[in-house]
């Protein structure tokens, strides 16, 4: 068995489960539900309920300040609270909604505490520790939700698929891992694990530490509590366990906000209680209390932190910190696939006569319905371009915002929404000089399988314009007309089918181009020192960026790749010599790593994903996180000792 292939592949297929299973639940509620239903249910809901909401949010981001600042003291230097609140909120609200494993809480904080002064081995601490946190709280809980309600879940209970016996063994394995943590922080604070030492808080820090998270998980599944009607039965307690296990859910499904996997888990536990309509109108609602809007305000008071860091030294920025000096790339992927999958659902949304519509004819008026459901499906494929840094991307999110305003116009939604996508587009266009990738589609030969993903995309594009001008499902969504039990099969299939295929092109065409080593002959040995680039005795290949513009030698090792110092060169080309390296890693099956290392390009590895690490003789790493860094010197000497 290929455990190497399990450990690198398998969290991706098990979230594409979670997923898929998720969506099937969905869709299954949806077919005998109606818009109007939940747009019933939504205003059904009491004013007073949306206040109480709102406190109760108010409450957990406070809460989760709190884990930074407890965070910083374990880490030996003590941030003031007004800094650690602003890191931690910024850094949970783009984690949240994000998700991509580029935008993680600890890319942010990184930002943040470096900014402040904090080495990366304190900042590694205080990521440690709030990650630590927020899992004790949910053990904590968890656990004693499925010792006294083990039922309260799907397919647990007698005659389901799991006893309750089944359910409170591991609820008991949850507390005994917690009470481990607390007597083990008292009674051996420092011991070492695989060579490294692992340094506890300490006993009271420990406590503070299971019930501030077990707090904080309690208050944010009160916001969506107050948020559902009365249900005879559904009391806080079970709701507990029903939310702690859908957030699980979607944190294991890796997708942005637990997008599907979490809502489906919701539908899916509340449907003995509720109608699907009103648990559909709370999540909505819940969704925009806890993720979007925390999300906008996340985003301005970084944009208003880079502002302030920048201030000083705009006359002398260097194309590196342009390209890698904030998250500003994967907060705008994020964003795009946000709006997304906002215009898959407003295409089931009824519009309203405007005069745009009046004077565009009724054809107008049709086709932004359907046409909303395929941009945004064609925003989420985009998204993953964007995030991937790739210039054709950055065109496609242009296009495809700039069609999400023009459909929210002519359908007459609030202008706030359509500001949205403008405001999104204009930040987007601020930012070309970040995308800087080619694409398979732009850097590489037309191959004939590029030719048919082209040649697909537009057949598809063709044909859904067809159905979206013609017919009675010209008003429904492509997802609508899929699901909708009363069209023609024949139109069902041939629709899923095009959007399926249309979908499979774009991501084809919006992969990085494949990258290829270049052998180290005398010839790549003769660019290297034109470029200023180290030239060592023996390497295994070079990678070269933007026609030769940057490069470095590198070392083939048992299961990692070692670049020999930083890649030189023209200044962005560096930044891209460092994707293509990952790339060409990820293509092997093989890890990154960069020996010796400038502090000035340390950005640069953060931001492709790697860790930063000072050695004890003093040269710094970039390696990726799982990879050890004693190990990998060893890989070397070796290595060295063998030419």
């Amino acid at each position: 068995m290929n455990w190497a292939l399990i450990r690198k592949h398998g969290p991706t297929v098990f979230g594409l489960i979670l997923l898929v299973g998720a969506l099937y639940v969905v869709q299954r509620e949806f077919r005998n539900l109606s818009v109007a239903e939940v747009g019933v249910a939504l205003e059904a809901t009491p004013v007073r309920q949306l206040w109480i909401a709102g406190g109760w949010t108010l409450i957990a981001y406070a809460v989760l300040t709190i884990y930074d600042r407890l965070g910083s003291v374990y880490a030996g230097k003590p941030i003031s609270y007004l800094r650690t609140s602003l890191a931690s909120f910024c850094a949970y609200t783009l984690a949240h909604n994000l998700g991509f494993a580029a935008v993680s809480g600890a890319a942010v904080r990184y930002r943040f505490y470096a900014a402040w002064g904090l080495t990366p081995v304190e900042i590694a601490k205080v990521i440690a520790f709030t990650s630590l946190t927020f899992g004790l709280g949910g053990f904590a809980l968890g656990g004693l939700v499925l010792f006294l309600e083990p039922s309260v879940l799907p397919w647990v209970g007698e005659g389901e698929a799991i006893p309750a016996w089944a359910a409170q063994a591991v609820g008991v394995a949850m507390w005994v891992i917690v009470a481990a943590y607390v007597v083990l922080s008292r009674v051996l604070p420092h011991f070492k694990v695989f060579g490294h030492q692992i340094d506890l808080p300490g006993f009271r820090m420990a406590l503070a530490q299971v019930a501030l998270a077990s707090v904080d998980v309690a208050v944010t599944a009160a916001i969506f509590y107050c948020l559902l009607p009365e249900a005879p039965g559904l009391t806080f307690w079970k709701f507990l366990g029903i939310y702690i296990a859908a957030y699980t859910a979607g944190l294991a499904a890796s997708v942005p906000g637990g997008l599907g996997v979490f809502d489906g888990f919701i539908l899916l536990s509340l449907e003995p209680y509720l109608p699907s309509a009103q648990v559909i109108g709370a999540v909505l609602l819940f969704r925009l209390f806890y993720y979007i809007v925390p999300l906008f305000l996340a985003g301005g008071l970084f944009a208003a932190f880079e502002l302030g860091q920048r201030r000083s030294s705009l006359g002398r920025l260097q194309a590196e910190t342009r390209v890698t000096g904030a998250l500003e790339v994967p907060v705008l992927s994020g964003l795009a696939g946000l709006g997304g999958v906002v215009l898959l659902f407003v295409g089931a949304l009824p519009a309203r006569a405007t005069g745009i519509a009046q004077w565009g004819g009724e054809w107008a008026a049709l086709a932004s319905q359907f046409a909303a459901s395929i941009v945004g499906s064609l925003l989420l494929v985009v998204s993953y371009g964007m995030l991937r840094r790739l210039r054709i991307a950055w065109w496609a999110g242009l296009f495809l915002l700039g069609n999400g305003v023009a459909i929210l116009a002519v359908r007459g939604d609030p202008w706030w929404v359509a500001a949205a996508y403008l405001g999104t587009g204009l930040f987007l266009a601020a930012m070309r000089h970040a995308f800087y990738r080619d694409a398979r589609l732009t850097g590489e030969p037309l191959t004939g399988a590029r030719v048919f993903s082209l040649a697909a995309g537009v057949i598809c594009g063709l044909t859904l314009a067809t159905v979206a001008y013609h017919g009675r499902f010209s008003t429904a969504a492509w997802w609508e007309v899929v699901l909708e039990s009363g069209a023609p099969e024949p139109l069902r299939f041939a629709v899923g089918a095009a959007v399926a295929l249309l979908l499979f092109a774009a991501f084809r065409l919006l992969r990085p181009a494949r990258i290829r080593a270049e052998d180290y002959d005398e010839s790549a040995q003769a660019r290297l020192m034109a470029l200023g680039a180290r030239v060592p005795g023996h390497a295994d290949g070079v990678v070269f960026a933007d026609g030769g513009k940057a490069g470095f030698a590198f070392r083939q090792l048992e299961g990692v790749w070692v670049a020999d110092g930083d890649p030189a060169g023209t200044p962005e080309a560096r930044i891209n010599a460092i994707w293509r390296f990952r790339d060409l890693c990820d293509a092997a099956g093989v890890a990154p790593a960069f020996a010796g290392v400038g502090r000035h390009m340390l950005r640069a590895y953060e931001q492709a994903g790697m860790a930063t690490v000072t050695m004890p003789n003093g040269m710094v790493m970039a390696l990726a996180g799982d990879q050890d860094p004693k190990a990998v010197l060893r890989l070397l000497a070796t290595g060295a000792a063998g030419d």
